[in-house]
């Protein structure tokens, strides 16, 4: 089991997904646990069994004397219709999950991952918008309706030792983006240089940040704590330090956060936060 500390971040001798923490996310992870291992542990004994077939009956010593049949109609047929089934079994439930990325709720779609996969999930409307622009080599956030923005720059070692020393090395930030949870966010994503991408692992999501385009996602975090992510496209040289840090907090804690940001104190805002947080 995790420790609560290492929620939202790698840590080491893990193997497969981050924990989930939104619905989006639980979508991926069932998908990829519940169908897609299932399918590609099928095919690698498929293959591995046809191996071992071949080396033992077909090698010089038991087979001599080598067919000759260059072709099998019923075999042809199999390995042709075969795949397409399998592709079909695929692409059935990720239309489901493609279309929750990619359309942000209203409030009133059906969730079509959680028809898919099992359960009832409600996702509200969003009630917080905020715009992530990625620079040569951090974030920019601001929050369009409440006329709030500010940088978000890793932090380098003696930075990170001195101010956070419980966060993680090339991921810890000097402002986090900070959002309330069970909150459905709108996050409009786009580029001021080249191209980046937002990716946060334990939200699902990841979306290309495209010079003078905005691309759009959403998250709806249930529980609170600070997550992490990353720029997933290659952006220059520093392209593996411009972290991606959220901060979910309770609604009052984002609520007392947002009015003093909005007095222009950002500074006292995070340190109000952390220690309401501690």
């Amino acid at each position: 089991m995790l420790m609560a500390q290492e929620v939202g971040q790698p840590h080491p001798g893990q193997l497969g997904f981050q924990q989930s923490v939104t619905p989006m996310m639980d979508s991926i992870v069932a998908f990829h646990d519940h169908l897609l291992l299932w399918i590609i542990t099928g095919m690698v004994v498929l293959v591995l069994v046809l191996l071992v077939v071949v080396i033992v009956m077909f090698n010089q010593r038991a087979n001599p004397v080598p067919s000759k049949v260059t072709h099998n109609t019923m075999v042809e047929v199999v390995w042709t219709l075969l795949p397409v089934l399998i592709l079909f079994v695929i692409a059935i439930p990720s239309f489901g999950v493609l279309a929750d990325q990619e359309i942000v709720p209203d409030g009133e779609r059906t969730y079509l991952g959680s028809q898919i996969f099992g359960g009832e999930v409600q996702v509200p409307e969003p009630t917080l918008t905020i715009k992530a622009t990625g620079y040569q080599w951090y974030w920019g956030y601001e929050y369009m309706d409440e006329g709030v923005d500010f940088v978000s720059v890793m932090l380098n070692e003696e930075q990170r030792q001195a101010n956070k020393p419980d966060e993680p090395r090339l991921l810890a930030v000097d402002n986090e983006l900070v959002v309330p949870v069970n909150t459905t966010v709108r996050v409009l994503v786009t580029g001021a240089d080249v191209l980046h991408a937002f990716a946060i692992p334990s939200f699902g999501i990841k979306v290309d940040a495209v010079t003078s385009r905005n691309n759009e996602t959403w998250f709806n975090v249930r529980e609170t704590g600070i997550f992490y992510g990353q720029c997933s496209e290659l952006c220059g040289k520093d392209h593996a330090f411009m972290p991606i840090a959220v901060r979910v907090v309770e609604q009052d804690q984002f609520d007392a956060w947002m009015a003093a940001a909005s007095e222009g104190d950002l500074a006292g805002a995070n340190a109000t936060l952390v220690a309401s947080a501690e």
